[in-house]
């Protein structure tokens, strides 16, 4: 058996194997150590990504595939975990909450989104988003003495739970009358006969409900403000970043692979996710005051516009949702890293919205960066987070839903009120109780420093190794 194509899965699992022992053994004087070791694992893995038995096909008898789609979401996702980590170094409190177990639980979520991007199996797929939810919803109660962080771990695992067993019946009734959970034999029974039938229908759209809830896509989206609100804010953007990526990669290969005859049904679906998504995550974020809470519609609404890209389908559809995801991610553990850096005179940190009057005056240089991200992540030109917005909407004009484009147009520009809405309150409201960003800590200041960059217009200069790498990835799945 050829483990090769496997090893970054090797890498994270045996690693976090180990450094849990260290936590055993050490307990909190291990933090610092399971910390780095393990963003050291993560960029390892990294490593091992472009070597020839990332491309090997299929694995394990069908259950899994190393491919060129695989190989990019990992890199996203084990790139994003490491930013995670780093986070959290200087977040919790050094002696009370910075355990050697916040890095594992990470490392194990990695290694339950490698699978989820890997699978070609229904059974692997739920292993995998399993794997990961179990991490997560530990992940996001963490703050054992913090109210609102154990009411975010709550509702996470109550909805994921309902979630799960929505998708586990989508599962069953695909298998049911497939008799296969491999995608290539749920594909060939969805053409065997020429016609769908009614029990196969209603697998697709329990599968794909499971599906919206792991990439909180509209109507499935009611945990993610709630949650994002209350979980640690490096937690936050953990869940903002990696998990999102690999759960519209597996959503991506699921309806173009698996569901791939049965366009017509599944691209209803999801073109009302899409709009609902866009429209709901712009309009539902004007009455906010908490910034990651404002956040976490922003990534609903994001989600909308990488799901026009899904519905465009073929390699152009699926080469602007890796695009789409890839740039981001880099806005959101941006925009989620500034937030970090604030404190109040009180020590205790800022999510409210108005606290950041007049931040362009106290601390002119994290107010600028967070400008830039809250400018790309509204897709305002020139900055880079426009160009992801116009692929998805040329891919889907290419494939001739030009309405679903200016619907998403439409979305853009009602969804960019409440980004300048921050900008506004930075430059030109007086200041407010003073706040500060944390310092001291160069690796978080170099980290938005890049970020910046790459979403700034500079990111343009991108577009060409990027846009080629995304290519060849979606074109592994076809």
């Amino acid at each position: 058996m050829n483990f090769a194509p496997i090893l970054p899965e090797l890498i994270l699992t045996i690693g976090a194997i180990v450094l849990m022992m260290v936590a055993a053994f050490m307990g909190k004087r291990g933090s610092n150590l399971c910390s780095w070791a393990s963003v050291a694992l993560l960029l390892g893995a990294v490593a091992t990504l472009g070597g020839e038995p990332q491309h090997a096909g299929a694995l394990f008898g069908g259950q899994l595939v190393a491919d060129g789609f695989s190989a990019f979401g990992k890199l996203i996702i084990y790139l994003c975990a490491a930013v995670a980590i780093v986070m959290a170094h200087n977040w919790f409190e050094r002696d009370f909450e910075h355990a050697a177990e916040y890095p594992v639980l990470i490392l194990l979520s990695a290694v339950g989104m490698s699978v989820m991007v890997s699978a070609t199996s229904l059974v692997t797929l739920y292993v995998g988003l399993e794997l990961q939810s179990l991490s997560a919803y530990v992940l996001a109660s963490y703050r054992r003495t913090d109210d609102r962080s154990a009411e975010a771990g709550l509702k996470y695992f109550v909805l994921g739970a309902l979630a799960s067993g929505i998708l586990l019946y989508g599962i069953s009734l695909l298998y049911g009358f497939t008799g296969t959970t491999q995608f290539e034999g749920v594909a060939a029974a969805f053409t065997r006969d020429g016609t769908t039938s009614i029990g196969l229908l209603f697998g697709l759209v329990f599968l794909l409900a499971g599906l919206a809830f792991k990439i909180s896509a509209v109507p499935f989206h009611m945990w993610t403000p709630d949650v994002y609100e209350g979980a640690p804010t490096p937690v936050t953007a953990f869940f903002a970043s990696a998990p999102k990526v690999a759960a519209v990669l597996l959503g991506v290969r699921v309806c173009l692979d698996a569901l791939g005859p049965a366009m017509d049904a599944w691209r209803q679906i999801m073109t009302f996710a899409a709009l609902a998504s866009i429209f709901l995550g712009a309009i539902a974020a004007y009455g906010q005051t908490n910034i990651k809470r404002l956040l976490a519609y922003s990534s609903i609404n994001n989600v909308g516009f990488a799901l026009i890209g899904l519905v465009a389908g073929g390699p152009q559809g699926a080469s602007s949702v890796l695009f789409y995801m890839a740039v981001y991610v880099v806005m959101t553990l941006g925009a989620f890293l500034c937030v970090q850096r604030m404190k109040g005179e009180d020590g205790e940190y800022i999510e409210s919205i108005d606290s950041l009057a007049g931040l362009s005056q106290t601390r002119p240089g994290l107010a600028f960066a967070l400008a830039i991200f809250m400018f790309s992540l509204a897709g305002i030109p020139p900055m880079f987070g426009f160009w992801p917005k116009l692929m998805v909407f040329n891919a889907a004009v290419t494939e001739g839903l030009i309405a679903l484009a200016v619907a998403g147009i439409l979305g853009t520009v009602i969804g960019a009120y409440y980004y300048l809405r921050i900008v506004k309150v930075m430059y030109f409201d007086a200041p407010a109780g003073q706040p500060y960003a944390r310092g001291g800590n160069a690796l978080e200041t170099a980290m938005i420093f890049l970020f910046a960059l790459i979403v700034s217009p500079l990111g343009y200069l991108l577009i060409g190794p990027l846009g080629e790498l995304t290519g060849r990835a979606a074109g592994s799945i076809f």
